[in-house]
């Protein structure tokens, strides 16, 4: 193992509050101490990495990842997926079981878990199904599950309707301290809609979405919630009433917790004006007034992390009429460029801004990660959070293209990412 030493770099660490300039010593794949500036010597034979005064902060932990291995091959694999996650600055992916077969099976958590060490460069944390086959009829094993690793259970982007399926889940996994993470979409109220209900998807002739749907299954859930005891997470949340109702519950002392993604705070639903497939989410993209809602509640501390719920799809997925189009879009190359639109505008603190990259979802999962402690993992990325660079669908790191930020400028540009103190990505020069 190396010894690395970074110097000139600004070291923004949110989980201790640290954000000073200063150079970080790395031995044997661990953060071994941290220096201000000026401070002396240098191991000999360390290897130097020059800031040039950049960002330095723990590698990203990204909460919400589908990935098509195994079984969608052709949308992204492991491979794939790791080349985008660690040219975002991500080094912790956690995947949803959402795969052909689904992640029911303690097998395929070990598999998983195991293929990540393999890569050297992402840790994977697999979240088991919360129910068989994730088709939402009878709960799966959750405790073998548990047992062989599993960081979480959902059934991703499929809400759980029966409420009484929902109430054992809440009650069963509150035995192994588990979180339930749920897809706050009541189905019987979606329907067969594919935008949020309102004049735009009338003016498009597009099946509506309510946003009551997000709010009454949230409103359900946390009634349900209350009443096992058991640990809530509620994804991609993307209204505000939604918001309102997890602020409410979470001063009531319970115990729900909630993240979104990029494109419920940086775009809205005209982003489908032209019929865009790639700006088709599940669920949709809402009004401006939901998205200023959003952006309050990263500000205030109700929404606990920001994940890139990168969902990649083929190209064919996606060229159809937009009422037939697969919902998704990818997001690990983009989530740190688009979460500091959030600081550029002022809406977020940086360090307030890389803690719902890092720590937050870190807790929330239970995993050690996110993180500049001595003594840790040394998983950081390094970032320019000025400099510009241009989204551009087909030039993208890893197999999936379908990014709604396509033709987007961002300021914040990742330049360098190590899993356990090695190098796996390196920018080309600007």
């Amino acid at each position: 193992m190396t010894t690395v030493v970074f110097e000139n770099v600004r070291l923004i660490d949110p989980a201790s509050g640290l954000d000073q300039p200063g150079r970080l010593l790395v031995r044997d794949g661990q953060i071994a101490g941290i220096d201000k500036p000026g401070a002396e010597g240098r191991p000999e034979g360390a290897a130097h990495v020059d800031g040039q005064g950049a960002v330095l902060c723990p590698g990203l932990v990204d909460m919400r990842v589908e990935i098509g291995e195994p079984g969608y091959e052709y949308r992204e694999t492991i491979a794939s997926a790791t080349r985008a996650a660690s040219a975002g600055g991500i080094t912790t992916i956690a995947v949803l079981p959402t795969c052909k077969p689904a992640i029911d099976n303690p097998a395929l958590v070990r598999m998983l878990r195991a293929r990540g060490e393999e890569t050297g460069a992402v840790t994977i944390l697999p979240y088991g199904a919360l129910t068989k086959g994730c088709e939402g009829k009878e709960l799966a094993e959750i405790g073998l599950l548990h047992e062989a690793g599993a960081v979480a259970f959902t059934d991703g982007n499929r809400a759980i309707d029966p409420s009484r399926l929902m109430r054992l889940a809440l009650a069963y996994a509150s035995g192994f301290n588990a979180m339930v993470v749920q897809h706050p979409e009541d189905p019987s109220l979606a329907g067969s809609g594919c935008a949020t209900s309102g004049a735009l998807a009338t003016r498009l002739g597009l099946a509506g979405i309510p946003t009551a749907a997000e709010s009454i299954m949230i409103a359900r859930d946390i009634r349900l919630a209350e009443l096992t005891g058991g640990r809530l997470h509620f994804g991609h949340v993307s209204t505000g009433e939604g918001l309102d109702l997890i602020r409410q519950a979470k001063a009531r002392g319970l115990n729900v917790t909630c993240d979104t993604a990029p494109p419920y705070f940086d775009l809205n639903e005209n982003a489908i004006g032209d019929f865009r497939t790639y700006a088709k989410f599940s669920p949709p993209l809402r009004s401006e007034e939901d998205r200023l809602a959003v952006c309050a509640g990263l500000a205030d501390g109700t929404i606990d992390a920001i994940a890139s719920d990168h969902h990649p799809r083929d190209a064919d997925d996606k060229r159809l009429p937009f009422a037939q189009a697969a919902t998704g879009g990818t997001g690990m190359v983009t989530l740190l460029g688009v979460t500091l639109a959030r600081v550029h505008d002022g809406t977020l603190g940086l360090p307030q801004a890389l803690g719902l990259l890092t720590y937050r979802p870190a807790s929330l999962l239970g995993v050690e990660a996110g993180t500049l402690a001595v003594g840790a993992m040394a998983d950081l990325c390094l970032f320019a959070p000025e400099q510009s660079w241009l989204v551009t669908a087909g030039k993208l790191p890893g197999r999936a293209q379908n990014t709604p930020f396509d033709r987007r400028p961002l300021e914040g540009r990742v330049l360098g990412t190590w899993k356990a103190g090695q190098r796996v990505y390196e920018a080309d020069a600007a």
